[in-house]
């Protein structure tokens, strides 16, 4: 993707985010992630109905009359996003590539996380870490986060999600919260899911295709695993074939499933056929009330 189209994708994102991004998924967002704990905001004269537990005796003492220190949550938060660039993300049969769909969420959620006063950081990966962008706070900072999302041009095919996740429990020391978006075709990262899960919060956007999970009967195709370069004969007019391609993609669906409640971690399905805007607000809701 040259300059100019880069450029002009930017634009449509802003575009597209500064509608999405609206007071009540702003709000449903902030109520979702809280801080890590309260700091200190000031001194006040006590009313009556104040917590007694507060009072400051060595202000009451030397005012001759009540004092309260009054304490906020600590609110802001660090997001990182690990985006999966690997050749299985650029795929889409219904509009937009798999990667496409991870920008704009990234957009989504990286706006969201500024205008709440957060910082944000981006690990693009794929079978190794590809990029790493430390987390800041800024509405230019979250524009290099998307172009690099956009541009990046991957040295490797593969996925390694285990690698990924590693490598944020070693560069990020504070608990943040970490959405991985990726579509989840690697399984061998159990272990690692949960020591981050452990960690941090850590969130799994689910990006699929329906061309993944069910083919159409079209005849003879020759398929291309992105990842490792096999090429395969398939007759798509077979419907035994069908099926077990069906059968096959279905399991893999939910080993990952399993994995990801095993190790508890939240997920978040979306997909290139549908809007992914209402599965972020069911997401966004389901945290408040959990918070709450």
């Amino acid at each position: 993707m040259i300059a100019k189209e880069i450029l002009k994708k930017i634009k449509q994102i802003q575009f597209k985010i500064n509608r999405l991004s609206d007071e009540a998924t702003s709000g449903h967002y902030a109520s979702a992630f809280k801080g890590s704990g309260i700091e200190f905001a000031e001194v006040r004269e006590y009313y009556p109905g104040d917590d007694v537990r507060s009072i400051d005796w060595n202000v009451t003492a030397r005012n001759g009359r009540p004092f309260i220190k009054r304490y906020v949550e600590e609110r802001e938060l660090t997001v990182m996003l690990a985006v999966d660039l690997s050749a299985s993300q650029y795929f889409g049969s219904a509009g937009s590539l798999k990667s496409e769909l991870a920008a704009e969420i990234s957009a989504l959620l990286a706006f969201l996380a500024i205008k709440n006063n957060d910082r944000v950081g981006l690990l693009i990966f794929t079978d190794r870490v590809e990029k790493y962008i430390p987390p800041q706070k800024g509405r230019r900072h979250v524009l290099r986060v998307i172009r690099e999302i956009l541009a990046y041009r991957p040295d490797s095919t593969g996925t390694d999600i285990r690698q990924a996740l590693d490598f944020i429990n070693k560069v990020t020391k504070h608990r943040s919260i970490v959405f991985l978006l990726s579509d989840f075709w690697d399984t061998q990262c159990e272990r690692s899911l949960r020591q981050t899960a452990r960690r941090h919060d850590l969130v799994a956007v689910r990006i699929s295709d329906p061309r993944e999970g069910q083919l159409p009967a079209v005849g003879l195709v020759e398929f291309t695993d992105r990842e490792s370069g096999r090429k395969v004969l398939f007759d798509t007019s077979d419907p035994r074939l069908r099926q077990i391609f069906q059968e096959n993609a279905q399991m893999q669906y939910q080993t990952m499933s399993r994995i990801l409640r095993s190790s508890k971690v939240d997920s978040i399905e979306v997909s290139t056929a549908v809007p992914y805007l209402e599965p972020l607000q069911r997401f966004f809701l389901k945290r408040e009330r959990q918070v709450r």
